[in-house]
C-alpha cells in the first residue's frame, strides 16, 4: 500500500512544528544546538516553528495525510548561494532572535550550513525531513523524499541536503545521494554531511562551486 502524501498549507503549521518538534528531539545536531533534555523540550519547537514558517512562505511542505511525517523544501536558483559571504545574511542573527537570543548556536547552525551550501546550479534544498517516533522505520521518510526525487528526475533538476545523522546518510545514499565535499563538524558538536544528488534522467552537470 502506498504512502497517501499531500501539500501542507498554512492550516497545518500547528501540526508540522509539533512533528518536527517530536522527530528531532534526538537529533545530534538539535541536541548541539539545544544542549540540556530539559532546555531542549522547552526551547526547541521555537526553532522548529522558525523553519516551518520560512517554508511554508517559501518553499513546499510534503505531509503524509495521517500528519505523521512530513518533509520541507526550497527551491534555490543558481545564484541563491555563493555571491556574499555567510556573514553578509542577516537570516541566521534573526532566528537567534526570534528563537533564543541568549543562544548563539542558533545563529551558527545557520551561517555554518549556508557557508557549505552548493552553487552555481539551481537545485531542490531538502531543508528537513522528519517521523514521529512511533512511526519511524516504516519508510514514511522514503516515501515523502522519493515523490520529490522522482519530480527531480522528470525536470532534470539536482537535489541537495544535509545529513544529521549517520543513520539519516544511509538513508539518503540509498536515495541516489552522494558526499558533496568534506563533513561539517559542528564546534564541539557532531558532524553533517552535505549531500547532493545529480537527477538520474540526465547528464551530470558542470561541477559544483562550494560556498
Amino acid at each position: 500500500m502506498g504512502v497517501a502524501i499531500r501539500t501542507a498549507g498554512d492550516g497545518d503549521r500547528e501540526l508540522l512544528v509539533r512533528l518536527l518538534d517530536e522527530a528531532f528531539q534526538d537529533d545530534p545536531v538539535s541536541s548541539w544546538v539545544f544542549p540540556g533534555e530539559e532546555y531542549r523540550r522547552t526551547t526547541h519547537h521555537r526553532l522548529m516553528a522558525a523553519f516551518t514558517d520560512l517554508v511554508l512562505a517559501e518553499g513546499r511542505v510534503d505531509v503524509t495525510e495521517d500528519g505523521s511525517a512530513c518533509a520541507l523544501w526550497l527551491s534555490v536558483p543558481a545564484a541563491e548561494h555563493g555571491d556574499g559571504t555567510p556573514e553578509d545574511d542577516e537570516g541566521p542573527a534573526q532566528a537567534r532572535r526570534a528563537v533564543d537570543p541568549e543562544n548563539d548556536r542558533v545563529e551558527m547552525i545557520g551561517r555554518l550550513t549556508a557557508g557549505i551550501h552548493p552553487s552555481g546550479r539551481a537545485h531542490a534544498y531538502l531543508w528537513m525531513i522528519g517521523v514521529t517516533p512511533a512511526r519511524q522505520g516504516e519508510g514514511l521518510g522514503t516515501a515523502l523524499i522519493g515523490s520529490v526525487l522522482d519530480r527531480c528526475d522528470r525536470e532534470g533538476v539536482p537535489a541537495y541536503l544535509e545529513a544529521s545523522s549517520v543513520r539519516s546518510r544511509v538513508l539518503y545514499e540509498r536515495l541516489g545521494f552522494a558526499p558533496a565535499g568534506e563533513p561539517l563538524l559542528l564546534p564541539d558538536g557532531p558532524h553533517m554531511w552535505p549531500m547532493w544528488r545529480e537527477p538520474r534522467t540526465r547528464a551530470a552537470g558542470p561541477p559544483l562551486d562550494h560556498a
